[in-house]
C-alpha cells in the first residue's frame, strides 16, 4: 500500500507527536516518532502512511472545507470495516479511532496496512498477460459478489441502511447533492436527473455495498498478484440495492473503445490488454448473483450521474478556496462531458 505515497501537502499536515502519543496509549509500537508520508491517489478523505520500524499503519481523516451532510464520517467507517471484518476477510484490521476533533482538528482513525500491491490510474502496477488480466477481472467480480453475500445481521450491520426504498433515496439524495454543488460552469443535469426518477426500478434486494468498488481500491496479494487480499475505502459502504453498486463501480470502468474524451478522465487502467468490457462485467455478475437488471441503462446512468456528482463536490471546495489542491482545478470538464454520456445513454 505504499504505491502513490508522498510528501504530506502543508495544508494536509497534522501534529505527528501528538498521534503518535495518541496511539502508544492504545497499541504497541515500535521505539521512535512514525515517518509520515500522504497517498495522493484520493480526492476525498485523506489518506497517510505512518510507518515506524518494521511496521506500517494508515491513518486516514477528513478534508478541510465544507462537506455533505453525512459524508467523511470516520467513526461510521471505522465501525463498518471492525464490523466487516471477521465475515469479509478482505478488509483492513482496525487499530483504533479517535473522535477527539481537538488533537488534529478531526476525528480520524487507524488501521494496518495491508501489503500487495495497488492498481494505479495507467497501469496495473503488476506484470500480467492479457489472459491472466482477463482472469483478474473475474476474481474482482468475485469479490464484489461475496460482499454482497454477507449477512449483514451476522455482521452487526442490520442498522447501516434504512431498508426499502434505497434507489428511489439515491435518486432524490444525489440530486439534492448536485444541485447544492452546482457552480456555473458546469450544465444544470435537470433532464438526467428527471429521467432517474421517472426510470427508476424498484430494489432487487438489500445488501452490504461498497458503493466504490474500483480496481484502485483493491490490493492484490504481492505472491500472487492475481489474489484479491485486500478491499479499501468503506467511506461509502451501506446497506443498499446491489445493482447500484455494480452501476456506481462500471462508472469508472472506461474501456479501450470508448471515445477519446471519456478515456481522457480513465481513473484506473480498465482499459488495459486483456481488461473485459463493462458488458461482459454486467453479465457475470448477472450469471454468479442470479440478479439480472430489467434495464441496465438506469444503472449505467444512475452510477454516471454519481460519478460527476461527486467529482463536482469535490470542484466545489476548489472553486470556493476550501482546498488549494491543484489536482482538482480541473474537475468541472468531466461533470460536464460525463452528463453528454448520460444523455446518450438516456436516448438509447
Amino acid at each position: 500500500m505504499g504505491d502513490g505515497a508522498r510528501a504530506v501537502r502543508e495544508e494536509d499536515a497534522f501534529d505527528v507527536p501528538v498521534v503518535d502519543s495518541w496511539l502508544r496509549q492504545r497499541t504497541e509500537l515500535p521505539a521512535g516518532l512514525p515517518e509520515v508520508k500522504q497517498f495522493s491517489g484520493g480526492a476525498s478523505n485523506l489518506t497517510y502512511l505512518l510507518r515506524y520500524d518494521g511496521h506500517d499503519l494508515i491513518l486516514r481523516r477528513p478534508p478541510a472545507g465544507t462537506k455533505a451532510k453525512g459524508a467523511h464520517d470516520m467513526s461510521r467507517e471505522y465501525r463498518i470495516q471492525a464490523s466487516l471484518k471477521p465475515v469479509f476477510p478482505y478488509v483492513p484490521e482496525m487499530v483504533a479511532h479517535c473522535n477527539d476533533t481537538g488533537l488534529i482538528g478531526s476525528e480520524f482513525y487507524v488501521m494496518e496496512r495491508i501489503v500487495g500491491s495497488i492498481p494505479g490510474h495507467s497501469e496495473l502496477g503488476v506484470d500480467l498477460t492479457p489472459e491472466q488480466t482477463r482472469q483478474l477481472c473475474f476474481t474482482l467480480i468475485d469479490t464484489l459478489v461475496d460482499l454482497h453475500q454477507v449477512d449483514a445481521a451476522q455482521a452487526g450491520l442490520t442498522d447501516l441502511g434504512r431498508g426499502e426504498g434505497y434507489v428511489e433515496r439515491q435518486v432524490t439524495g444525489w440530486s439534492d447533492r448536485y444541485r447544492k454543488a452546482k457552480t456555473w460552469n458546469v450544465p444544470s443535469y435537470e433532464r438526467v436527473m428527471a429521467w432517474l426518477a421517472a426510470n427508476q426500478p424498484k430494489d432487487v434486494r438489500t445488501c452490504v455495498i461498497h458503493n466504490d468498488f474500483r480496481l484502485d481500491n483493491v490490493v492484490l496479494a504481492p505472491d500472487d498478484p492475481l489474489e484479491v487480499v485486500g478491499v479499501l475505502d468503506w467511506e461509502l459502504a451501506t446497506l443498499g440495492d446491489p445493482l447500484m453498486d455494480l452501476g456506481g463501480a462500471l462508472a469508472y470502468w472506461v474501456q479501450a473503445d470508448d471515445d477519446w474524451a471519456f478515456r481522457r478522465f480513465r481513473l484506473q487502467p480498465s482499459d488495459a490488454p486483456g481488461m473485459i468490457t463493462r458488458d461482459e462485467i454486467v453479465q457475470y455478475y448477472a450469471e454468479r448473483s442470479g440478479l439480472k437488471p430489467e434495464s441496465w441503462a438506469f444503472y449505467e446512468v444512475f452510477g454516471l450521474f454519481r460519478l460527476a456528482v461527486i467529482a463536482q463536490q469535490i470542484y466545489y471546495r476548489y472553486h470556493h478556496k476550501q482546498t488549494r489542491n491543484p489536482r482538482f482545478k480541473g474537475f468541472w470538464v468531466p461533470v460536464n462531458l460525463l452528463e453528454r454520456r448520460c444523455r446518450r445513454i438516456m436516448r438509447g
